[in-house]
């Protein structure tokens, strides 16, 4: 399993000679660091692991896999400027698991089970503690996802981010019989099911820091709103729901045509892509709970209708495409799950494209 970290290629004994460290560059804090997450990772491990923590590489058996006819599906992605949120908070416990959630879900949208996930983490200075924050929401989310943890890297960039300072991507691979990708079979008379995400994800925070910090002038100490009993800071770090298991444990129950994960682009961004000729959907606000922290975000920036619509998810994380016989056995099967899950609308004739109606 690969872990790596920043390696000083030029170092000499002389007193008066330049050292990486003090260059920027900490060897002894990056392998402290790996030190510190081998258990994080390790609580990680699926059986088709091959090895352990210390090589050039990840390995995983694909021949202990069950697959007629496997096709691999892949995704990367990374937290954006949430990592900002973290970094001001001092809070670094939940990004791992957003990290993890944007490519798991991705892969997870597709009908494929996530299998591995690698995570790349810049720093300023390298503080093991901070990276053991990290790494153990990473591995939080794998085991949410129910992928391992098999390789990650760790870099410091003095000059580039300041102490401190972070940002986090991450890699995902997963795997589904031919036969079963999806989007297949949209058609109009199809309900659309949506799964609830209590926050804003990883999406929208460019624009909700400008409303809520920049133009209302809210500290992130501050209550979410009037009468809450946690911060802002706490309410915008809530850290993505990942449904990649419950995703899989509903196409057992029901036939699905179709996930959609809701990302930058907000439902109807994400909707259309999985829409074939002919084929128009209809999403109707109302039928489910939007987060409170949405509204206070709007008011704060009088934000349109539209705009919200167009960056945020308002709540609902994941939809599911599938026959409208079936709808009911698909919310009992995804709150069985543990995800809260409602009708919020329909496939109908018509242009390709997506209608938000209020």
């Amino acid at each position: 399993m690969k872990r790596g970290r920043a390696r000083d290629k030029g170092r000499d004994d002389r007193s008066d000679g330049l050292t990486y460290a003090a260059s920027g560059v900490d060897i002894a804090a990056g392998e402290k660091a790996v030190e510190m997450i081998k258990d994080h990772v390790r609580s990680t491990f699926r059986p088709e692991v091959v090895g352990d923590i210390g090589g050039f590489g990840g390995l995983f058996s694909l021949g202990r896999l069950e697959h007629a006819d496997p096709m691999l599906v892949s995704s990367t992605d990374g937290v954006g400027t949430k990592s900002m949120l973290a970094t001001l908070t001092g809070r670094y416990d939940t990004i791992g698991i957003d990290c993890v959630a944007m490519s798991a879900d991705d892969i997870a949208a597709h009908g494929a089970e996530p299998l591995f996930f690698l995570d790349y983490i810049s720093v300023g200075k390298l503080v093991p503690d901070q990276v053991d924050e990290i790494v153990a929401g990473v591995a939080k989310g794998c085991r949410d996802a129910g992928c391992a943890l098999i390789g990650g890297e760790m870099s410091e960039h003095p000059g580039l981010l300041d102490p401190g300072e972070f940002d986090i991507v991450g890699f995902a691979v997963g795997v589904v019989d031919r036969s079963a990708i999806l989007p297949a079979g949209v058609q109009s008379g199809d309900a659309i099911i949506g799964l609830a995400s209590p926050g804003l994800r990883s999406n929208g925070y460019s624009l909700a820091r400008r409303a809520l910090l920049d133009r209302a002038g809210h500290s992130l100490d501050d209550p979410a709103w009037r009468g809450a009993h946690h911060s802002l800071g706490e309410e915008l770090l809530v850290p993505s729901v990942i449904y990649a298991k419950a995703l899989l444990d509903l196409r057992r129950h029901v036939p699905v045509h179709a996930f959609v994960h809701v990302t930058g682009g907000g439902i109807p961004g994400n909707l259309v892509r999985v829409l074939p000729p002919h084929c128009h959907a209809v999403v109707r606000r109302g039928r489910w709970e939007e987060p409170r922290i949405f509204s206070v975000i709007q008011e704060a920036g009088d934000i349109a209708d539209d705009e919200m619509e167009q960056v945020f998810n308002l709540g609902v994380g994941m939809l599911a495409v599938l026959p409208r016989a079936e709808a009911h056995r698909a919310l009992d099967a995804v709150r069985n799950a543990g995800h809260d899950a409602w009708l919020i609308g329909e496939i109908v004739d018509g242009p390709v494209g997506v209608t938000v109606a209020r």
